[in-house]
């Protein structure tokens, strides 16, 4: 039964109830026949008023419930942008708010939903490309040297460094999965806050990558500040970020381009270190998505053209664990510049 119809049978109730008082009162002498005819008469009346006012109020109440009945059918239909209007009397308005603010974060929750499942998917494919890549090739060069069919001892040990920088690289792989998933689980209260200074790691780092910066003859320069930075950070946590992006350097750069990696010191003790290189730059609309898992700007997943797309990540993560930032811009005439900022360790942290 609708409202209206509870209203109007109220409404005769009440009515019915009056004349049936009426008619009690007349038969015990507690009013004359002509007043039972005047009260009867004015009692109908106002029923009959009061009917007619329930009739006009009820319909904008009518009107508020059917939108909001429409708009959560439409929801419910995956119209999940679906609004209704906010008018009618103030608790209809009120309603109609947490109606839209309902349907806000349904339509927010889906979107979150929908974009778990494309990175899963994308996740999946990289990986099984990743995987796949150097698989196929140990196989190959173990099936050629099973075979028999190389017989000179110099593309022997060719064949066998290939199987051994293949199987590397699915170790750095699997590592760099295995710290990103330890990476996801750890808490602000879990990361230790030991300070490193930034030159000893910078040193330590150098040799890893003599051997990638002489084969595209690269200069490599560092810009500090004069006295020592100790960083509110672990060393191997430094390093990690670092190498992260010194290699992502490396791997853009073109031959005989040159790679700076400055610090400076910001208000309130914070440091900002930054990795700059000469290569191609990173599209605006790429700067946003670049620190995404396995999001690579390069699709043709060419050997020469990058890693897995986790190393980015990896950093992300460990530079907001401990409350830093990190980003890229345009460099000086061409190329990217990774930034990150971090705290200068106080006292004797």
């Amino acid at each position: 039964m609708k409202l209206r119809s509870y209203l109007l049978l109220a409404n005769t109730i009440s009515i019915a109830f009056i004349i049936v008082l009426l008619l009690v009162f007349f038969q015990y002498m507690l009013v004359t026949r002509e007043q039972l005819i005047w009260l009867g008469l004015a009692t109908v009346v106002a029923g009959i008023v009061s009917a007619v006012l329930f009739f006009l109020l009820i319909r904008p109440l009518e009107a508020s419930v059917r939108r909001v009945g429409e708009g959560a059918g439409r929801i419910a239909a995956g119209e999940l942008e679906a609004r209704v209007d906010r008018t009618g009397l103030a608790e209809f308005r009120l309603l109609a708010d947490q109606f839209n603010q309902m349907g806000t974060s349904l339509e927010q929750s889906f979107r979150q939903v929908k974009a778990a499942e494309s990175a899963q998917r994308e996740l999946v494919a990289n990986m099984a490309h990743d995987l796949r890549t150097p698989l196929a090739s140990m196989q190959s060069y173990a099936e050629a040297l099973e075979d028999g069919v190389i017989e000179d001892d110099a593309t022997y040990r060719r064949y066998l460094a290939t199987i051994r920088s293949e199987t590397v690289r699915l170790s750095e792989l699997i590592q760099d999965l295995f710290e990103l998933s330890t990476l996801d689980r750890r808490t602000d209260d879990q990361v230790e806050k030991v300070p490193a200074v930034l030159e000893d790691v910078l040193l330590e780092l150098h040799p890893r990558f003599s051997i990638g910066l002489d084969a595209k003859e690269l200069q490599l320069r560092v810009r500090l500040p004069e006295r020592s930075l100790r960083i509110h950070m672990l060393a191997r946590h430094l390093q990690r970020i670092l190498q992260n992006l010194i290699e992502n350097a490396i791997r853009y750069s073109p031959h005989n381009g040159m790679i700076v990696i400055a610090a400076e010191e910001l208000a309130d003790g914070v440091i900002r270190v930054s990795v700059a290189d000469e290569g191609a730059g990173i599209a605006e609309a790429e700067r946003e998505r670049i620190f995404e898992r396995f999001y690579r700007t390069d699709r043709s997943r060419s050997r020469e053209g990058g890693g897995a797309g986790i190393g980015l990540s990896i950093a992300k993560l460990l530079v907001e664990q401990y409350g830093g930032r990190i980003g890229v811009e345009q460099a000086e005439g061409q190329g990217s510049r990774f930034w990150f900022t971090v705290n200068e360790a106080q006292g004797n942290q």
